[in-house]
């Protein structure tokens, strides 16, 4: 049952509520300075009383929040001046206080799980439940502040390029620090927090204003983004498993990117992409001077990639120009047909049913490293003095590969095929009727989408050092399709966002295998429930799942006029 609470209440219960709220936030905050656990062996030892752990100190960010968020307006309006209108005090706190209690929860239920029973649990970590449910329920109380200016305050150059490198510094380490945290309970707490943050910031205005500051210094933020990327490796001492993680990422997120074409910029459901990524891999793996190969000569890497590419592009013509015909729930049949007679087919290739290309379920192993121009990636490096292994050296060639796959697409989406292909999403029928060679750009989108995906399985050959086609099912495809809905289709950034998580979460959460789809169905019920549009919203999607609401899809309209039109003053109006 939802509970309302009037405008009246919280006017009357106003100065409780927030002294309560501040009781809360201190209690929590005084917490991390006694033991949460008894013993050393949950999360990352928080059993010791005044040495607050690391995830610790990460955790008091929140409460610290809290507590400023609610003591700062009791200085009054007339002395903060302007200030009192940048920041949504009391609502951000309520996000802050929800998150306070969501991260220590979380850590609680950790700690009850890894040392067997809730009275393993010291005062230390009471204390802090009990604050923050006491900051839950207080800030609720608070009258609703109005909507933040701070992202519509004009900034000096300067001062964005500034917020720019610090935003990108931040990322860095806390990529860092979540892929150093080896306890899973760890791990999550560490994440509720994340999240957390990112919302609190979200609600006082922060990420907008960066939106406006990343937007006004695109190249500078590019930049920054891809030397925060590069010096990645740097943070990790050396260790090939967290790296041999990030790898995997990029693989992951390249050939999500390519699905992005077809599912996020034309609105195809293909539920067999995952076999163009095999395609690739296979084509690399049999071009390569492995032990299985049928070929004296081994063309060079940038050959065997465009071969790859080649190949995997060729299966989408063959796929796409007799089912393109169709849409909706038959293609997504088809394409899912496609994916597993692509597995089938690439067991049958092994002598017996068929030529031996592809060694059968047993695949192709021992694929060499790559040597490109003299580097041998199989190697370790000793950069700046840290040493660099052959995952990080994978990694760096993803990134690259990577870059270029954006470029293709944001070149794609701004040219007048990507309008034909946003058209054809929209409305196939309308954008026939206009003169849109429909089934030319659909049939474009799927071989383009193919390429990209087979470039990326070139590289993933080499990685893994072997190719088997049970690493091609269609789970593989659901995850794909799931990371492009999940970030927000048609967007780069919400795409490379939704790969990460879907790739980090199941390496760090392995004592959850057993119920990974339960967890992954979930996350994907909540998403659809709250932000159906995906975690980073296109513009022009955020207005479609909001249609229903017109007061709401208003309010939204303004805003993206009032957001471009900040971009550039000269532009009077917004063509939606």
């Amino acid at each position: 049952m939802r509970v309302i609470i009037s405008d009246k209440t919280k006017v009357q219960f106003r100065y409780p509520a927030r002294a309560v709220g501040i009781v809360g936030a201190l209690l929590v905050i005084v917490s991390v300075f006694l033991p949460w656990s008894f013993g050393h062996k949950a999360l990352d030892d928080v059993g010791f009383a005044g040495s607050p752990s690391p995830l610790q100190m990460f955790v008091v960010i929140l409460p610290v929040l809290v507590l400023l968020l609610l003591a700062i307006p009791l200085v009054g309006k007339q002395r903060l001046g302007n200030v009192a209108k940048l920041v949504a005090w009391n609502t951000s706190a309520k996000t802050a206080s929800i998150a306070t209690l969501v991260t220590v929860a979380i850590a609680i239920a950790a700690i009850a799980i890894e040392l067997k029973g809730l009275v393993n649990v010291e005062i230390g970590g009471w204390l802090a439940l009990i604050g923050a449910v006491l900051a839950a329920l207080a800030t609720p109380f608070l009258p609703d502040s109005p909507e933040p200016t701070l992202d519509r305050v004009k900034s000096p150059k300067w001062l964005q390029i500034v917020g720019i490198a610090l935003m990108m510094a931040a990322v860095l380490f806390a990529a860092a620090f979540a892929l150093n945290q080896t306890d899973a309970g760890a791990f999550l707490t560490y994440l509720a927090f994340l999240v957390g943050v990112v919302l609190v910031l979200r609600q006082l205005g922060v990420m907008g204003w960066i939106s406006i500051a990343g937007a006004n210094n695109n190249r500078i933020l590019v930049m920054s983004a891809f030397i925060v990327a590069f010096a990645f490796p740097f943070t990790q001492n050396g260790s090939d498993a967290n790296m041999s993680i990030a790898s995997q990422v990029l693989i992951f997120a390249a050939a999500a990117l390519g699905l992005n074409i077809v599912v996020g910029l034309v609105g195809l459901l293909d539920l067999g992409y995952i076999a163009f990524l095999g395609a690739g891999a296979f084509t690399a793996a049999v071009l390569s001077e492995s032990a299985f190969s049928h070929f004296s000569f081994k063309p060079p890497f940038l050959v065997t990639v465009l071969i790859a590419g080649a190949v995997s592009s060729l299966l989408g013509l063959l796929i796409g120009a007799p089912t393109l015909r169709v849409s909706g729930d038959y293609l997504a049949i088809v394409t899912l047909a496609f994916g597993e007679i692509f597995r089938i087919t690439m067991n049958n290739l092994d002598g017996n049913d068929g030529p031996n290309v592809t060694n059968g379920s047993n695949g192709i192993s021992g694929i060499p490293e790559l040597n490109f121009f003299g580097f041998d990636f199989g190697e370790a490096h000793n950069i700046l003095g840290i040493d660099i292994g052959r995952f990080a050296n994978y990694y760096w060639l993803m990134l690259v590969v990577i870059a270029l796959i954006i470029v293709v697409f944001m070149n794609l989406n701004y040219s007048r095929i990507g309008r034909g292909w946003v058209a054809i999403r929209e409305d196939e029928l309308a954008a026939e009727a206009m003169g849109v060679n429909t089934f030319a750009l659909k049939l474009l989108a799927f071989a383009g989408g193919a390429f990209l995906a087979g470039v990326a399985g070139a590289v993933k050959a080499h990685h893994d050092v072997s190719v088997t086609p049970d690493q091609y099912v269609f789970l593989e495809s659901a995850f794909l399709l799931a990371a492009v809905v999940l970030g927000g289709m048609g967007t780069v950034v919400g795409v490379l966002i939704g790969a990460t998580i879907l790739k980090l979460l199941p390496e760090k959460l392995r004592f959850f295998s057993d119920y990974r789809l339960l967890l992954f169905g979930l996350l994907m019920v909540i998403m659809m429930q709250f932000r159906p549009e995906g975690i980073i919203a296109d513009e022009r999607r955020q207005l479609e799942f909001h249609a229903e609401d017109e007061e709401l899809a208003e309010e939204i309209e303004e805003e993206l006029i009032t957001h471009h039109a900040h971009l550039n003053p000269e532009r009077k109006g917004f063509d939606l």
